[in-house]
């Protein structure tokens, strides 16, 4: 099915490897800080929590390698703060990032931010990207009872925005935000993170594009 941007009131982003390459500074992020109590996770076996909350993560490793002498809470935390200095030192918009959203708004689309990243890092990432103005409601699943793949966050962001769920367009990189914003019913376009490991099941998106520059030209193609 062809994708119609007229089809949708809202256009709603995902953050992490969608609107900035940071997918690659997680992993840093999480080796060092994960290094430093003892652990030998490697970005190969922290590919298996790509698209969860920090918390969740954390708590998936903590059960698996049972960690002496620092709690989830610490590790979660340290996480945090090597994130927001790597975002504030390297972060930058990915290819395209700032076109399309100044395209959407010229469109008159209500644009949406719907994240696992806590909330000092979406200050972080708008601040550091200069798009803060571009988006009508940004919210993190650090406020939702549970993160993706659950769709709370997705349908919290489009009640916020005041569009109906089958008018919201969502962009993905990742399974586990395919699976939420499935199960909010919403459709999505999925660029996958270029650092992710293949994933078959991606699949499960409405819609495939290498970059958002390619969907940003089929959207003014239409216009």
């Amino acid at each position: 099915m062809k994708l119609d941007l007229q089809h949708f009131d809202a256009v709603i982003f995902d953050m992490d490897g969608v609107l900035i390459d940071s997918e690659p500074l997680w992993k840093i992020a999480m080796e060092e800080v994960f290094h430093s109590i003892g652990s030998f996770l490697n970005k190969e076996d922290l590919q298996k929590t790509v698209g969860l909350r920090i918390d969740e993560v954390v708590r998936f490793w903590h059960k698996h390698e049972g960690w002496q002498n620092v709690s989830p809470q610490e590790v979660e935390q340290e996480i945090v703060l090597k994130m927001k200095t790597l975002i504030t030192e390297q972060g930058e918009a990915l290819e395209g990032v700032k076109k399309m959203l100044l395209f959407l708004k010229q469109q008159n689309k209500k644009v949406g931010l719907a994240t696992s990243s806590y909330e000092v890092l979406i200050e972080t990432v708008l601040r550091v990207l200069e798009i803060k103005d571009s988006f009508d409601f940004a919210h993190s699943a650090e406020h939702e009872d549970f993160g993706k793949p659950h769709p709370a966050v997705y349908l919290s962001v489009a009640s916020k925005l005041n569009v109906p769920a089958s008018r919201c367009l969502v962009i993905e990189d990742s399974l586990n935000g395919i699976i939420s914003a499935k199960s909010a019913r919403m459709k999505v376009v999925c660029i996958p993170e270029r650092t992710h490991h293949p994933e078959p099941k991606l699949i499960l998106a409405d819609y495939q594009y290498d970059s958002m520059s390619q969907l940003l030209a089929d959207f003014q193609a239409e216009s």
